[in-house]
């Protein structure tokens, strides 16, 4: 066995015969990248826009469980699942087989023309599934950003108010609206402007950072609110209960139900973008519940079809009622094949504990992590909820005082452990944070094994 490779281990029964042909375990047997991925790059490079970056040109050719297969016959064992979509894994053999079934019998005829049942099914497991109670109602979309763009546009419908709200350090997409939504302008909206208008940018609770309550930073985030916007001017509110692009940030416990209150008494819709955050990432299936929050409504896309394009916007009956007929849809929203896809995630996270997996990756995650803390005082913090947990790089000697963000040892480590067979990625507004979004499939040794890597990696910034 080579220092590349670890055994490989027993495969959820659900997963096994995909399994065959990839086994759960990390192998470079070549430089990073191949040849073969150098020359579909040189094509590559030829016919697609370089404004579509890649964060490791390796082409992938078939992917399992928590791990990917290069061209060149590299095996990486991946702690970006596509930013969070793959969390209940690659290529899982549910959803296959209940997108392959549903492919033979329709691929498309326009739920807003003939509607068929895949598309109820799902809008029903989301009112199930979402936070509070209360009657609910979705409509289904295509991406995450569309999802964003349909949130607002109901609210505004809702309350007959044109303002936005979001939070310092927030992602919400690339289209118009979301761009003006985002933090960071480089590299979403630097040059596509004008950008929309009407969206305002409210402090947010970062506690690594700012070390206030969650009373306080609400008191902070709601002054702001009324004083820049004007509670009777404003539709609403969009909140990643935990922060993606902006770096893993965890709000501290109080902040997210305060803003709820003040919203609710303001006639303000509080969004929750569950987007990255949703759909059993964080060991509950949205993140929201982590922190006693029920939110008016819920955006829903990457791992609600494992991979297949769907988003879902699900809220308060009476809000998602006040578009008129036609107001909502879309040509490929709801697609019947990735409805199907959808159907199958919902059952694999009920019926094969994949909440409890959740969980159990927090733990052996954060337990690794801790250990490197131990080593190198670089990593300011440790931060996130199940298998969605981020480490903070701080210069040198500045952890405990000015906190200054470390962005080239992120992309140091991320460089080695990829010449190493581990895929992480970064995040942060500074690009300080290195983030890990493993599948739910990611096995305790595996991570174990990829804490080796990152150990590794560590050591040479010394």
């Amino acid at each position: 066995m080579t220092d590349t490779q670890i055994p490989v281990e027993s495969q959820p029964a659900e997963s096994a015969v995909a399994a065959r042909d990839v086994p759960q375990e990390r192998r470079i047997v070549t430089a990073i990248p191949g040849p073969r991925s150098q020359e579909l790059h040189a094509r590559r490079s030829a016919v697609v826009s370089s404004g579509v970056a890649s964060v490791l040109p390796v082409y992938i050719e078939r992917a399992n469980g928590a791990v990917l297969v290069d061209v060149d016959g590299n095996h990486f064992v991946d702690f970006g699942a596509g930013i969070g979509v793959t969390t209940a894994g690659h290529t899982p053999t549910r959803v296959v087989e209940a997108a392959i079934a549903q492919a033979r019998d329709v691929l498309h005829t326009l739920f807003t023309i003939t509607p068929y049942e895949e598309y109820v099914r799902v809008a029903e497991l989301l009112a199930e599934h979402t936070p509070g109670d209360f009657a609910k109602k979705s409509v289904l979309v295509n991406s995450g950003a569309e999802a964003v763009e349909n949130g607002v546009k109901i609210a505004r419908k809702y309350t007959g108010r044109r303002a936005v709200a979001v939070l310092d350090h927030a992602y919400h997409g690339r289209t118009n609206l979301t761009m003006a939504m985002n933090y960071k302008a480089m590299p979403y909206a630097t040059g596509f402007g004008p950008l929309a208008g009407d969206v305002y940018h409210a402090p947010s609770s970062y506690p690594y950072r700012d070390g206030l309550s969650g009373a306080e930073a609400a008191a902070r985030t709601i002054g702001y609110l009324e004083k820049a916007v004007g509670a009777t001017d404003l539709a609403c509110l969009v909140v990643e209960p935990i922060q993606g692009e902006g770096g893993f940030m965890v709000p501290a416990d109080g902040f997210l139900p305060a803003l709820q209150e003040w919203c609710t008494a303001n006639g303000v819709v509080m969004i929750a973008d569950e987007i990255q955050s949703g759909m059993a990432r964080t060991g509950r299936y949205f993140a929201a519940e982590h922190f006693g929050w029920t939110p008016d409504l819920v955006l829903s896309a990457k791992g609600i079809a494992a991979g297949l394009p769907l988003a879902a916007v699900t809220g308060r009956a009476e809000i998602m009622d006040a578009a008129q007929p036609g107001g909502l849809g879309g040509t490929f929203g709801g697609n019947p094949v990735a409805c199907a896809a959808a159907v199958a995630v919902f059952e694999a996270i009920d019926e094969e504990d994949l909440l409890a997996e959740g969980a159990r990756v927090e733990a052996t995650l954060t337990a690794g992590l801790e250990r490197l803390r131990a080593k190198y005082d670089i990593i300011g913090d440790i931060r996130g909820r199940g298998a969605m947990i981020a480490i903070e790089l701080v210069r040198p000697g500045t952890g405990a005082t000015t906190k200054e963000p470390n962005p080239e040892a992120v992309g140091k480590l991320i460089s080695y452990a990829a010449e190493h067979g581990v895929l992480f990625l970064s995040a942060g507004t500074w690009g300080n944070v290195l983030r890990f979004l493993p599948s739910l499939r990611m096995t305790d040794a595996l991570i174990e094994d990829a804490l080796g890597v990152l150990d590794e990696a560590f050591a040479t910034l010394a």
